[in-house]
Order: structure tokens, then C-alpha cells, then sequence
């Protein structure tokens, strides 16, 4: 006879636990309950067996005579179906007394030190499944983010947005600075890229009259992998009519700290051995005030480059000064924004698609925030002129020069918008207090094993 295929009517570890921690020391309840899990315990007491069933929900003791309910034909890994009542033992510890129980699969293979878990990091990365089965921290940690998730979609869906999906293979690339992915269609005959962003499509969606739109998904990037890096990752991006960036700076505040509350319980995490509050209002730096401070603010390339050198910066792969800038940043300003920072005001060589400040053309309506020393998304108040955006594709050069498609798109009018990208797995990072996103994505790309 083989295994059964379902196990219906089964009760919640966690709800189970709960009843029979009400019940007195030494006694049991009336009411039946069916439970079902892996076994990731065994402690043998001659007649009486101690097993540990875990679920999703948790971990509870089930207390197995053998006069009631037949001698223990369950390994260790195995998953079960079991029945029968709650119960307290003598030294209170909530449990189920077993009547009955039915092997539901059989382990092949031995499970790792059950005590200490799954620790060999790449272990963990390869076979994230042993490490969501051994390490109770690993599933809390997936949990939060998943609530994470949940949480920015409910707010985004309760200010009016509405999730689209754009696609994910592109004929142009854009939206952002990166090596895109190729790949081929056979149908169409033409190469085709993972997206980079979804900029582009969601603001041509703007153009259509939708106001408000955000989308959730995956991004491609063929370049470096670091503990921030990942050449696949999670972005939510959205897009607003009639907002500037200051309308947006004020929105990722709201969505951050209530998302915040949502998972955590609170505004405050512990992210990179820095405690942060991530309540609003955030502080606000101006980019040029930044690198002033620190003596690195200049419009002349060479000056500028023979202050990053005298800093002990390696600017030899610096070919602009837009390179330089951006290198300053990185080395000098962004390791020191800890807590919940906006830096706004760019450099219009920095940023292609934000629209010009009115005080000076140089200066963009762009900011960047951080947490922790790491930026965790970057912001616009979008350029809605045809003419402009055509200028600015053809000051960048490179593929993004040729992309007449969105140009068309809006010429046909654009309302003034303000648009955001939030990185999902670095936001995870931050609540879940870990180091590397590889411990957020939960299955990291990896070199193939040698």
C-alpha cells in the first residue's frame, strides 16, 4: 500500500501549542486535533517515545505510548500525519498525546546535525531547502520578508496605485546605467535583453493616462556580485502624475516606516552593527553640500581628480567627471550615511532622466536614500519634455541613444511625475538584520560547483 496522497483537516502546530499550554500540569484535553510535519526529534524513554513535530508554524512534543497507540514506526526526517489530544506533561511542556499517526514520506537521506543546524555557508546557499529544515532562523527571516512584501503592496494599493506588469525581455534596455543580459528569439529574429529596469514602460503607462502605477519584479544586471550585489534581484519601482521629488521623498518615508511597523513591529533595526530608525521625517543632505564638507566639490576634472588622488583613490578607471563624482560619493559619503539619509540635488551629468531644478540646469531633481551606509533606492522628478529627453539620450550615447519609441511616447504628454526604485532585497537586509543579500534572496546565483 503506498503513501497517502493528502492529509486533510489538519490543525496548526502553533494553534495546538496553544491549547495545551492552557491545560494543567499532568493532564490532557477532550477535543482531538490532527496534526501533520516532519519529525526533527526522537528521545526513546522504554514505552514512552518524545518526538518533535515541526511545521511552518512551529514545534511541538508529541507524547507517544505504546499501549495507545501501537509501537513508533517513525525515522528522523520523516514527515507524519498524526491524531490525538492535546496534553501537559508533569513538567508543563505543551504536547499532543498520540493515538494514532500515518507515515506520510519517507527520508533517503541522513538530516544534518540536527542541534546545531545547517552552518557551512555554502551549504546553506546550494541547498537552501536543508537550511530552511534545520535553521528556525532562516524561515523567520523568509517570513519577514515575505510580510515585507505584502506590506508595501498594501500600501501602494491603498494610495490609489495600481500593479502592472511590464515586460521582462526588451529590444532596448534602459531605465538605468548597467550590462544588460542577451538572449535571442527564434521567432522574432532579433536579440532581445533582460530588463535592467522597468522605467521606461511603467512611464510610458503614465503617458496612457494610469496616474499611478507601480510594479514588483525581477531585474537583471550582468555585472559584479558584492554583499549588496546580486546579478538577479527584487525592485519594486512605481511612478506618480502630478508629484515632484519632494512629493516622493515624503512617500518613501510613509511607505519605509510603515512597512517597518508592519514587520517588525517598530520603526527601529539593528543593520550592520548600527541601530537605525527608519521613522520619518529622514534627513535630507544636499549632494553638493556633502562633498563641500568634505573638501571634494569642484567642476573642474582635473582638480577634482588630483583631490581623489591625494585621498589615496585609484582613479585610473575614471574616464569622466561624472566618473569622479560618483567615485567620491561612494568612497567618501555614502559609508557614513547610517541612518535613514536622502541625498538629492544631482549633478545633471549623473542623471539622464531627472528633470532640471529651477534655480540652476546643472542641478537635477534626483535623490538617492540610504540605510546603514548602503543606498537602498534612488528617485527621480521625471523629465515629461520630448525634446529634453532626446538631448539627454543623445548627451549619454550608447544604447540609449537610440530609443525613439519612449521619445514618441512623450510627445504625446506627459504629466509632471515623480518616480521611485526601491531595492527589495536591500530593504530585507535592513529588517531582517543581515549582511549580504545572499541571505535575503533565497536562492542566491552561484559559480557552478568546480
Amino acid at each position: 500500500m503506498g503513501l497517502p496522497k493528502r492529509f486533510p483537516d489538519r490543525d496548526s502546530i502553533a494553534a495546538v501549542w496553544v491549547d495545551a499550554e492552557k491545560l494543567e500540569p499532568g493532564s490532557e484535553g477532550s477535543e482531538r486535533r490532527r496534526l501533520a510535519g516532519r519529525i526533527m526529534a526522537r528521545r526513546d524513554m522504554g514505552k514512552l517515545v518524545f518526538l518533535d513535530l515541526v511545521d511552518r508554524s512551529g514545534r511541538i512534543q508529541l507524547l507517544w505510548e505504546e499501549e495507545r497507540a501501537g509501537p513508533v514506526d517513525l525515522d528522523l526526517g520523516d514527515l507524519a500525519g498524526v491524531e490525538g489530544v492535546p496534553a501537559r506533561t508533569r513538567r508543563g511542556e505543551p504536547s499532543l498525546a498520540v493515538e494514532k499517526a500515518q507515515l506520510l514520506a519517507k527520508i533517503k537521506r541522513p538530516l544534518p546535525d540536527t542541534f546545531h543546524g545547517v552552518t557551512d555557508t555554502e551549504t546553506r546557499y546550494r541547498q537552501r531547502y536543508l537550511d530552511l529544515l534545520m535553521n528556525a532562523e532562516t524561515r523567520a527571516d523568509v517570513e519577514l520578508r515575505s510580510r515585507m512584501v505584502a506590506a508595501i503592496r498594501r500600501y501602494l494599493d491603498s494610495q490609489g496605485f495600481l500593479e502592472v506588469e511590464t515586460p521582462v525581455l526588451q529590444p532596448r534596455y534602459g531605465g538605468a546605467f548597467a550590462e544588460p543580459f542577451v538572449t535571442h528569439s527564434n521567432e522574432l529574429d532579433a536579440d532581445l535583453y533582460l530588463r535592467i529596469a522597468t522605467e521606461l514602460y511603467l512611464k510610458r503607462l503614465i503617458v496612457g493616462g494610469l496616474e499611478r502605477v507601480y510594479e514588483l519584479g525581477k531585474d537583471f544586471r550582468n555585472e559584479s556580485v558584492s554583499y549588496k550585489h546580486a546579478p538577479e534581484f527584487t525592485m519594486v519601482e512605481w511612478y506618480e502624475a502630478y508629484a515632484d521629488y519632494e512629493d516622493t521623498m515624503r512617500r518613501i518615508e510613509e511607505l519605509v516606516e510603515t512597512v517597518a511597523r508592519k514587520t517588525i513591529g517598530g520603526t527601529k533595526a539593528t543593520f550592520r552593527g548600527h541601530e537605525v530608525d527608519l521613522a520619518a521625517p529622514w534627513k535630507r543632505v544636499k549632494l553638493v553640500d556633502a562633498l563641500e564638507e568634505r573638501g571634494l566639490w569642484t567642476r573642474d576634472e582635473a582638480e577634482l581628480r588630483k583631490r581623489l588622488d591625494a585621498k589615496g583613490v585609484d582613479t585610473a578607471a575614471d574616464k569622466t567627471w561624472a566618473d569622479l563624482v560618483d567615485h567620491a560619493l561612494t568612497n567618501f559619503v555614502e559609508p557614513e550615511l547610517i541612518d535613514p539619509t536622502i541625498l538629492h540635488d544631482y549633478p545633471v551629468e549623473l542623471s539622464p532622466f531627472a528633470r532640471a531644478t529651477e534655480d540652476d540646469p546643472q542641478i537635477v531633481e534626483r535623490f538617492e536614500f540610504f540605510v546603514g551606509g548602503m543606498e537602498l533606492g534612488n528617485a527621480f522628478s521625471e523629465i515629461n519634455d520630448p525634446d529634453e529627453q532626446a538631448e539627454r539620450f543623445a548627451m549619454e550615447g550608447g544604447e540609449e541613444e537610440g530609443d525613439p519609441d519612449y521619445v514618441e511616447a512623450l510627445s504625446y504628454g506627459m504629466p509632471p511625475t515623480g518616480g521611485l526604485g526601491l531595492g527589495i532585497d536591500r530593504l530585507a537586509m535592513v529588517l531582517v538584520g543581515q549582511e549580504t543579500v545572499r541571505d535575503v534572496i533565497l536562492f542566491p546565483s552561484l559559480r557552478p560547483r568546480s
